[in-house]
């Protein structure tokens, strides 16, 4: 069952959570302008948010998502205690939320990009099982890649520890959870991928 699959991933997610030390929670993570705190912020908002709040929220960024989202995520990172944030994720395990459109397959991508967002910054050797990994595959339509704006053009994405491919072109390989965060438009720190476009998706 998916919804056993999200729980195991936000209870494991809380645990690398609390052995941060003060310097890694407020470093820098694989989302653009945003530190641990803010990715923590923005995972747990669903669990936090009524639906009038949301709608609340919406509206005073205009309706745009993206910079309602970049707000309450700074605004609540300042607000919320370290201790107030991943108690937040880890008694929601088992919190039913779902993405608009994107059914359990979606809140469970939402959950492991974003955890990937934190430890693959910092350089931990958390690695998500590809149980999960295979059920976010499955389930990612190319209308989902396009929304994160990645240039995939020419290259044929290989993982080397999962039967799973993506594109044609030159072969860009690593493992599955490192080629999801390309799917994603994320910059990952060098030597984690291999290939010739291999830099086009590795931070300078």
């Amino acid at each position: 069952m998916i919804q056993d699959l999200i729980a195991a991933e936000r209870r494991e997610l809380a645990a690398v959570l609390d052995g941060l030390s003060p310097a890694d929670w407020v470093a820098p993570t694989l989302c653009a302008g945003w530190r641990v705190p803010e990715v923590v912020a923005h995972v747990t908002m669903p669990f936090r948010f009524s639906a009038g709040r949301f709608v609340r929220e919406m509206l005073k960024s205009g309706g745009r998502f993206n910079a309602m989202a970049d707000r309450v995520a700074r605004r609540d990172a300042a607000e919320l205690s370290r201790e107030e944030l991943v108690a937040s994720l880890r008694d929601n395990a088992d919190h039913p939320w779902r993405p608009p459109g994107g059914g359990a397959e979606g809140a469970l991508s939402h959950d492991v990009i974003h955890g990937l967002d934190i430890t693959t910054a910092l350089g931990l050797e958390r690695r998500v099982p590809l149980e999960r990994l295979e059920v976010i595959f499955a389930t990612m339509k190319p209308k989902q890649v396009k929304y994160f704006g990645a240039d995939l053009d020419g290259v044929a994405l290989r993982a080397d520890d999962l039967d799973w491919s993506y594109g044609s072109g030159a072969p860009l390989t690593g493992a599955a959870q490192d080629l999801l965060l390309v799917l994603c438009d994320r910059r990952l720190p060098a030597g984690r991928l291999r290939g010739e476009a291999s830099a086009r998706f590795t931070t300078v």
